[in-house]
Protein backbone atom coordinates (compact mmCIF):
# COMPACT_ATOMS: atom_id res chain seq x y z
CA UNK A 1 0.00 0.00 0.00
CA UNK A 2 1.60 3.34 -1.23
CA UNK A 3 1.14 6.66 1.18
CA UNK A 4 -1.10 8.72 -0.47
CA UNK A 5 -3.57 5.22 -0.41
CA UNK A 6 -2.68 5.07 3.04
CA UNK A 7 -3.17 8.63 3.94
CA UNK A 8 -7.07 8.14 2.08
CA UNK A 9 -8.05 5.46 4.38
CA UNK A 10 -7.16 7.15 7.49
CA UNK A 11 -8.46 10.38 6.27
CA UNK A 12 -11.59 8.04 6.14
CA UNK A 13 -10.82 6.23 9.77
CA UNK A 14 -10.95 9.48 11.24
CA UNK A 15 -13.92 11.24 9.77
CA UNK A 16 -15.91 8.02 10.58
CA UNK A 17 -14.88 7.35 14.18
CA UNK A 18 -15.38 10.92 14.87
CA UNK A 19 -19.05 10.85 14.11
CA UNK A 20 -19.74 8.66 16.97
CA UNK A 21 -19.63 11.48 19.24
CA UNK A 22 -23.02 12.12 19.81
CA UNK A 23 -23.44 7.91 20.23
CA UNK A 24 -21.59 7.73 23.39
CA UNK A 25 -21.86 11.48 24.63
CA UNK A 26 -25.81 11.75 24.65
CA UNK A 27 -26.66 8.88 27.37
CA UNK A 28 -23.77 11.07 29.89
CA UNK A 29 -25.87 14.19 29.26
CA UNK A 30 -28.93 12.76 30.06
CA UNK A 31 -27.22 11.16 33.19
CA UNK A 32 -26.29 14.58 34.57
CA UNK A 33 -22.58 14.81 33.53
CA UNK A 34 -21.47 18.48 32.28
CA UNK A 35 -19.97 19.00 29.23
CA UNK A 36 -16.73 19.58 30.78
CA UNK A 37 -16.53 16.93 32.73
CA UNK A 38 -16.97 14.35 30.00
CA UNK A 39 -14.06 15.97 28.10
CA UNK A 40 -12.31 15.73 30.99
CA UNK A 41 -12.35 11.97 31.21
CA UNK A 42 -12.64 11.78 27.82
CA UNK A 43 -8.99 13.05 26.96
CA UNK A 44 -7.66 11.75 30.37
CA UNK A 45 -8.59 8.17 29.39
CA UNK A 46 -7.27 8.62 26.08
CA UNK A 47 -3.88 9.54 27.39
CA UNK A 48 -2.99 6.11 28.74
CA UNK A 49 -3.67 4.15 25.62
CA UNK A 50 -1.53 6.80 23.34
CA UNK A 51 1.21 6.40 25.73
CA UNK A 52 1.35 2.55 25.50
CA UNK A 53 1.17 2.74 21.71
CA UNK A 54 4.26 4.66 22.18
CA UNK A 55 6.35 2.81 23.85
CA UNK A 56 5.04 -0.36 21.86
CA UNK A 57 6.40 1.40 18.80
CA UNK A 58 9.95 2.21 20.63
CA UNK A 59 9.34 5.52 20.40
CA UNK A 60 10.43 8.52 23.15
CA UNK A 61 8.18 11.23 24.84
CA UNK A 62 10.94 13.56 24.72
CA UNK A 63 10.17 17.06 22.75
CA UNK A 64 12.53 19.56 21.13
CA UNK A 65 12.00 23.14 22.61
CA UNK A 66 10.95 24.78 19.39
CA UNK A 67 7.88 21.33 19.54
CA UNK A 68 6.25 22.80 22.61
CA UNK A 69 4.38 26.20 21.41
CA UNK A 70 3.01 24.63 18.26
CA UNK A 71 1.60 21.38 20.36
CA UNK A 72 0.35 24.13 23.14
CA UNK A 73 -1.34 26.12 20.75
CA UNK A 74 -2.80 22.81 18.61
CA UNK A 75 -4.11 21.38 21.64
CA UNK A 76 -5.70 24.04 22.60
CA UNK A 77 -7.56 24.66 19.48
CA UNK A 78 -8.38 20.90 19.41
CA UNK A 79 -10.10 21.01 23.07
CA UNK A 80 -11.81 24.26 22.01
CA UNK A 81 -12.98 22.26 19.25
CA UNK A 82 -14.60 19.59 21.18
CA UNK A 83 -15.89 22.02 23.74
CA UNK A 84 -18.09 23.85 21.61
CA UNK A 85 -18.86 20.98 19.66
CA UNK A 86 -20.32 19.28 22.75
CA UNK A 87 -21.88 22.52 24.45
CA UNK A 88 -23.76 22.25 20.87
CA UNK A 89 -25.75 19.45 21.50
CA UNK A 90 -27.69 21.32 24.24
CA UNK A 91 -29.04 23.81 21.96
CA UNK A 92 -29.99 21.57 19.09
CA UNK A 93 -29.90 17.77 17.86
CA UNK A 94 -26.90 16.02 17.69
CA UNK A 95 -27.29 15.30 14.19
CA UNK A 96 -27.69 18.12 12.93
CA UNK A 97 -24.97 19.63 14.79
CA UNK A 98 -22.15 17.27 13.08
CA UNK A 99 -23.72 18.11 9.72
CA UNK A 100 -23.21 21.92 10.35
CA UNK A 101 -19.54 20.89 11.40
CA UNK A 102 -18.79 19.99 7.73
CA UNK A 103 -18.23 24.08 6.99
CA UNK A 104 -14.80 23.12 8.20
CA UNK A 105 -13.24 21.73 4.80
CA UNK A 106 -14.84 24.77 3.39
CA UNK A 107 -12.44 26.76 6.20
CA UNK A 108 -9.18 24.90 5.35
CA UNK A 109 -9.92 25.47 1.57
CA UNK A 110 -9.88 29.10 2.18
CA UNK A 111 -7.17 29.34 4.74
CA UNK A 112 -4.73 27.37 2.46
CA UNK A 113 -5.88 29.70 -0.47
CA UNK A 114 -5.41 32.84 1.32
CA UNK A 115 -2.76 32.16 4.01
CA UNK A 116 0.03 29.51 2.17
CA UNK A 117 -1.18 30.52 -1.92
CA UNK A 118 -2.33 26.93 -2.39
CA UNK A 119 -4.10 26.84 -5.54
CA UNK A 120 -7.75 25.65 -5.56
CA UNK A 121 -8.76 23.20 -8.91
CA UNK A 122 -11.95 23.09 -10.50
CA UNK A 123 -12.51 19.56 -9.35
CA UNK A 124 -11.82 20.14 -5.78
CA UNK A 125 -14.44 23.20 -5.48
CA UNK A 126 -17.12 20.94 -7.34
CA UNK A 127 -16.40 18.22 -4.80
CA UNK A 128 -16.81 20.64 -2.07
CA UNK A 129 -20.02 22.13 -3.58
CA UNK A 130 -21.34 18.39 -4.27
CA UNK A 131 -20.17 17.63 -0.55
CA UNK A 132 -21.97 20.57 0.54
CA UNK A 133 -25.38 19.63 -1.64
CA UNK A 134 -25.67 16.20 -0.16
CA UNK A 135 -25.39 18.04 3.41
CA UNK A 136 -27.94 20.12 2.55
CA UNK A 137 -29.68 17.16 2.00
CA UNK A 138 -29.05 15.21 4.94
CA UNK A 139 -30.23 18.41 7.21
CA UNK A 140 -33.17 18.71 8.58
CA UNK A 141 -34.88 20.38 12.27
CA UNK A 142 -37.25 17.34 13.45
CA UNK A 143 -40.07 20.32 14.30
CA UNK A 144 -39.70 22.51 11.63
CA UNK A 145 -38.16 24.97 14.21
CA UNK A 146 -35.31 27.66 13.29
CA UNK A 147 -32.15 26.19 14.56
CA UNK A 148 -30.99 27.71 17.83
CA UNK A 149 -28.49 30.49 17.19
CA UNK A 150 -26.52 29.58 20.07
CA UNK A 151 -25.49 25.87 19.24
CA UNK A 152 -25.31 27.46 15.32
CA UNK A 153 -22.06 29.75 16.60
CA UNK A 154 -20.83 26.94 18.95
CA UNK A 155 -20.88 24.52 15.92
CA UNK A 156 -19.24 27.35 13.54
CA UNK A 157 -16.57 27.72 16.32
CA UNK A 158 -15.74 24.12 16.35
CA UNK A 159 -15.53 23.97 12.65
CA UNK A 160 -13.11 27.05 12.34
CA UNK A 161 -10.82 25.51 15.45
CA UNK A 162 -10.66 22.87 13.73
CA UNK A 163 -9.75 24.14 10.28
CA UNK A 164 -6.87 25.86 11.71
CA UNK A 165 -5.79 22.57 13.38
CA UNK A 166 -5.79 20.66 10.61
CA UNK A 167 -3.68 23.46 8.59
CA UNK A 168 -1.31 24.07 11.58
CA UNK A 169 -0.44 20.68 11.77
CA UNK A 170 0.83 20.93 8.13
CA UNK A 171 2.23 23.90 8.23
CA UNK A 172 4.66 23.76 11.73
CA UNK A 173 7.57 21.80 12.82
CA UNK A 174 5.43 19.25 14.10
CA UNK A 175 4.89 18.08 10.34
CA UNK A 176 7.81 16.06 10.84
CA UNK A 177 7.21 14.68 14.37
CA UNK A 178 5.87 11.08 15.37
CA UNK A 179 2.36 11.01 14.86
CA UNK A 180 1.56 9.37 18.18
CA UNK A 181 3.66 11.82 19.84
CA UNK A 182 2.04 14.79 18.17
CA UNK A 183 -1.57 13.42 19.31
CA UNK A 184 -0.26 12.30 22.46
CA UNK A 185 0.53 15.89 23.39
CA UNK A 186 -1.98 17.42 21.67
CA UNK A 187 -4.66 15.96 23.81
CA UNK A 188 -2.20 16.24 26.98
CA UNK A 189 -2.07 20.09 25.65
CA UNK A 190 -6.38 20.55 25.31
CA UNK A 191 -6.97 18.67 28.73
CA UNK A 192 -5.93 21.92 30.54
CA UNK A 193 -8.33 23.52 29.59
CA UNK A 194 -10.66 21.37 30.42
CA UNK A 195 -8.91 21.15 34.32
CA UNK A 196 -9.27 24.82 34.62
CA UNK A 197 -12.76 25.30 33.47
CA UNK A 198 -13.78 23.02 36.06
CA UNK A 199 -11.74 24.91 38.64
CA UNK A 200 -9.05 22.97 38.86
CA UNK A 201 -10.81 19.48 39.38
CA UNK A 202 -13.24 20.72 42.29
CA UNK A 203 -16.19 20.65 40.07
CA UNK A 204 -15.82 17.52 38.15
CA UNK A 205 -18.81 14.94 37.85
CA UNK A 206 -18.59 11.51 37.87
CA UNK A 207 -21.11 8.93 36.22
CA UNK A 208 -23.11 7.51 38.58
CA UNK A 209 -23.67 3.85 36.60
CA UNK A 210 -21.33 1.76 36.40
CA UNK A 211 -21.85 1.33 32.52
CA UNK A 212 -21.72 4.66 31.84
CA UNK A 213 -18.07 4.38 32.05
CA UNK A 214 -18.09 2.61 28.91
CA UNK A 215 -19.42 5.16 27.36
CA UNK A 216 -16.47 7.43 28.22
CA UNK A 217 -13.95 4.84 27.65
CA UNK A 218 -15.64 4.37 24.34
CA UNK A 219 -15.43 8.25 23.76
CA UNK A 220 -11.69 8.01 24.28
CA UNK A 221 -11.00 5.18 22.05
CA UNK A 222 -12.92 5.93 18.64
CA UNK A 223 -13.64 9.95 18.25
CA UNK A 224 -10.64 10.87 20.15
CA UNK A 225 -7.64 8.22 20.03
CA UNK A 226 -8.70 6.59 16.88
CA UNK A 227 -9.74 9.23 15.10
CA UNK A 228 -6.91 12.09 16.50
CA UNK A 229 -4.31 9.73 15.23
CA UNK A 230 -5.83 8.76 12.14
CA UNK A 231 -6.46 12.40 10.93
CA UNK A 232 -2.60 13.29 12.10
CA UNK A 233 -1.45 10.60 9.82
CA UNK A 234 -3.60 11.33 7.01
CA UNK A 235 -1.99 15.26 7.25
CA UNK A 236 1.01 13.84 6.84
CA UNK A 237 0.19 11.29 3.85
CA UNK A 238 -2.11 13.02 1.58
CA UNK A 239 -2.03 17.33 2.97
CA UNK A 240 -5.00 19.01 4.93
CA UNK A 241 -7.47 19.82 1.87
CA UNK A 242 -7.92 16.26 1.35
CA UNK A 243 -8.10 15.21 4.78
CA UNK A 244 -11.06 17.78 5.64
CA UNK A 245 -12.98 16.84 2.63
CA UNK A 246 -12.72 13.22 3.85
CA UNK A 247 -14.43 14.75 6.48
CA UNK A 248 -17.48 14.18 4.70
CA UNK A 249 -17.82 10.69 5.95
CA UNK A 250 -19.11 12.24 9.69
CA UNK A 251 -22.54 13.35 9.11
CA UNK A 252 -22.60 9.76 7.15
CA UNK A 253 -21.95 8.53 10.51
CA UNK A 254 -24.00 10.11 12.29
CA UNK A 255 -26.74 9.52 10.11
CA UNK A 256 -26.05 5.54 10.28
CA UNK A 257 -26.43 6.00 14.21
CA UNK A 258 -28.94 7.20 13.80
CA UNK A 259 -31.14 4.89 11.67
CA UNK A 260 -29.85 1.88 13.71
CA UNK A 261 -29.68 3.24 17.34
CA UNK A 262 -32.11 5.49 17.62
CA UNK A 263 -34.69 4.51 14.73
CA UNK A 264 -34.38 7.55 12.22
CA UNK A 265 -36.44 6.82 9.05
CA UNK A 266 -34.11 6.88 6.26
CA UNK A 267 -35.73 8.29 3.68
CA UNK A 268 -34.82 8.37 -0.10
CA UNK A 269 -33.56 12.53 0.57
CA UNK A 270 -31.36 11.45 2.94
CA UNK A 271 -30.40 8.27 0.58
CA UNK A 272 -29.75 10.93 -2.09
CA UNK A 273 -27.83 12.95 0.23
CA UNK A 274 -25.46 9.87 1.56
CA UNK A 275 -24.65 9.07 -2.18
CA UNK A 276 -23.96 12.68 -3.21
CA UNK A 277 -21.31 12.78 -0.41
CA UNK A 278 -19.53 9.21 -1.01
CA UNK A 279 -19.21 10.35 -4.70
CA UNK A 280 -17.61 13.66 -3.75
CA UNK A 281 -15.22 11.78 -1.62
CA UNK A 282 -14.56 9.06 -4.58
CA UNK A 283 -13.85 11.99 -6.44
CA UNK A 284 -11.15 13.40 -4.36
CA UNK A 285 -9.71 10.09 -3.67
CA UNK A 286 -9.72 9.01 -7.35
CA UNK A 287 -7.73 12.45 -8.10
CA UNK A 288 -9.50 12.73 -11.58
CA UNK A 289 -8.36 9.10 -12.38
CA UNK A 290 -10.73 7.00 -11.70
CA UNK A 291 -8.80 4.00 -13.24
CA UNK A 292 -6.06 3.85 -11.62
CA UNK A 293 -7.33 4.25 -8.04
CA UNK A 294 -9.45 1.05 -8.66
CA UNK A 295 -6.40 -0.37 -9.96
CA UNK A 296 -4.95 0.03 -6.78
CA UNK A 297 -7.78 -0.45 -4.35
CA UNK A 298 -8.37 -3.93 -6.03
CA UNK A 299 -4.78 -4.39 -5.18
CA UNK A 300 -5.88 -4.64 -1.31
CA UNK A 301 -7.58 -7.62 -2.31
CA UNK A 302 -4.51 -10.28 -3.50
CA UNK A 303 -7.16 -12.97 -4.55
CA UNK A 304 -8.90 -11.33 -6.33
CA UNK A 305 -7.87 -11.22 -10.27
CA UNK A 306 -6.01 -8.12 -11.24
CA UNK A 307 -5.32 -7.24 -14.61
CA UNK A 308 -2.36 -4.45 -15.39
CA UNK A 309 -3.17 -1.83 -17.50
Amino acid sequence: MNAKTKGYILGAVAAATYGMNPLFALPLYENGMDTDSVLLFRYLFALPLLGVMLKARGRDFRLQRREILPLIVLGLLVAVSSLTLFQSYHYMDAGIASTLLFVYPILVALIMAVAFKEKVTLQTALCILLALCGIGLLYRNGDGSTLNLTGTIMVFASALSYALYIVGINRTVLKNVATLKVTFYILLSGLTLFFVRLDFGEHITVPDRWYLWGNLLALAIFPTAISFLCTTGAIQYIGSTPTAILGALEPVTAVFFGVAVFGEPLTPRIGCGIAMIILAVTLIIAGGNITTYMIRFRKLFPKLPIRKP
